[in-house]
């Protein structure tokens, strides 16, 4: 069962990390929601994730800190990359982010007891099942933004690089339908 969640978690991530593939420094930052989500951005909000849920959560400290994790921190600033961060900087902290939390999923049991301070007192207490349970929810919606984002950024779509999981179709005739029936609907 573990190795199942944590296959399911790892799948998310490279789901992730392949948006990012073939943009330019611009692409991966631009925000392109009212709430400015940047794929860039949602990288570096995964890594802060995987730090605090399997290092932080379980006693585990990661080697790295970083003042925009800190309480004192700007809000949403994970959520964006500086013009100093580069997408290496970023995909390297997640990617040892994601190292770091492999390592506490292989040591732990399921049943392993942890505490998420940040969540409601009644709700803090946990155990590793529950937090890869979270992690992989958490992680999906977030590739779900990227999925979107890149698809405004150049078309790109689909599941993995190597298999958009989509059906063989015209594109634009489908969308031309739907909004003739979304019309349709309205009145």
């Amino acid at each position: 069962m573990k190795s199942d969640l944590h296959r399911y978690l790892r799948a998310a991530r490279e789901a992730l990390l392949w948006k990012l593939e073939g943009l330019s420094p611009y692409d991966v930052r631009r925000p392109l929601t009212p709430t400015g989500t940047n794929l860039l951005g949602l990288v570096k909000h995964l890594a802060a994730m995987e730090v605090g849920y399997f290092a932080d959560t379980f006693g585990r400290p990661f080697p790295e800190r970083f003042e925009w994790m800190g309480e004192d921190a700007e809000p949403n600033a994970d959520m964006w990359a500086t013009a100093e961060e580069s997408r290496e900087d970023v995909v390297g902290l997640y990617r040892r982010a994601c190292e770091h939390a492999d390592e506490t999923i292989e040591a732990l049991d399921l049943d392993a007891p942890g505490t998420v301070p940040w969540w409601s007192e009644e709700r803090r207490s946990v155990t590793l099942h529950l937090v890869l349970v979270h992690m992989i929810a958490e992680t999906n919606r977030h590739a779900g933004h990227a999925d979107i984002v890149r698809e405004l950024v150049d078309g790109a779509a689909g599941l993995r690089q190597d298999n958009d999981n989509l059906p063989a179709m015209d594109w634009d005739a489908y969308r031309a339908e739907l909004e003739r029936v979304a019309r349709e609907a309205q009145d």
